[in-house]
């Protein structure tokens, strides 16, 4: 409509003069205004995309150190358990040698004492027969050399004491 008036659809349009001037310096005034703005816009995008991008970067880093780091830690202490496990059977397999061995040593020690015991043992018993031999001679009547049955009794015939 121009000037309230209807104009029928046709190839030719009147367009007042005045009117279309005044929209051409507004779009001049606006339009660079507007465009300046989208640039401004675009490049605070862009400014903020690439900011964006540096702090992506920079977590990925922090999370690949993690990671790493993660990763040699688990591996340190799975080899210290592994040596752990290691020294532990290592000390179960010591202590079952000193365990042998000193079952060794004490079988053996009791062995010498049952040795050096029964040989007390029968030191104590001929001591025991040569007194019952004696108190049956001063209960028996003297022999013809009148010294009784004492003079059997050799000292050879005793063992050694124990410790010698």
């Amino acid at each position: 409509m121009a000037n309230g008036r209807r104009v029928p659809f046709s190839s030719s349009v009147l367009v007042d003069q005045a009117e279309a001037l005044e929209w051409i310096d507004q779009l001049r005034v606006t339009i660079p205004e507007e465009v300046k703005s989208a640039r401004r816009v675009n490049k605070e995008v862009e400014r903020l995309l690439e900011q964006a991008r540096e702090e992506a970067e920079q977590i990925l880093a922090r999370a690949q150190e993690q990671a790493t780091y993660l990763i040699e830690e688990r591996e340190l202490t799975r080899q210290a358990e592994e040596l752990g496990q290691e020294i532990a059977r290592q000390a179960h397999v010591d202590a079952d040698a000193v365990r042998r061995g000193a079952d060794d040593y004490a079988s053996e020690v009791l062995l010498g004492l049952e040795t050096d015991v029964m040989r007390t043992l029968k030191t104590i018993q001929r001591g025991l027969e040569l007194l019952e031999d004696r108190r049956a001679v001063e209960v028996a009547p003297a022999t013809e050399d009148g010294k009784g049955d004492l003079d059997e009794y050799d000292e050879a015939d005793q063992e050694q004491p124990v410790g010698s």
